[in-house]
């Protein structure tokens, strides 16, 4: 199994999410974040007063898949968040002992 983590821009979630959704991904952790990479920020002017924003507000979304299925969602992930602009974002692979269905206690695989 693989846990998968993708930080992208914002209004990209919707073409993930159909993209994840299209090749059978069932389920997944969404949560609003913020964050810099390489451009350390920008800068906003608001009321004629410039002002920098360090933090960038970005969309984490957290997946646990089959190990066989890794290259596929990953390739969705890219092909709907990819904007070639700056910004456009991280995927993370991790290796995953275990999962639990907590309501069931069907362990490994079937538990996704």
């Amino acid at each position: 199994m693989k846990y998968v983590i993708a930080v992208i821009k914002p209004h990209k979630l919707d073409d993930v999410r159909q993209a994840l959704t299209d090749i059978g991904v069932e389920g997944m952790t969404v949560s609003d974040v913020k964050g810099f990479g390489r451009q350390k920020g920008r800068s906003e002017v608001y009321r004629g007063a410039e002002y920098k924003v360090d933090f960038i507000p970005k969309v984490k979304i957290e997946l646990a898949i089959e190990a066989s299925r890794a290259a596929q969602v990953i390739e969705a992930i890219e092909k709907a968040a990819k904007t070639n602009r700056i910004g456009d974002g991280k995927i993370f692979v991790f290796a995953l002992e275990e999962a639990i269905r907590l309501r069931t206690g069907e362990t490994g695989a079937a538990a996704l």
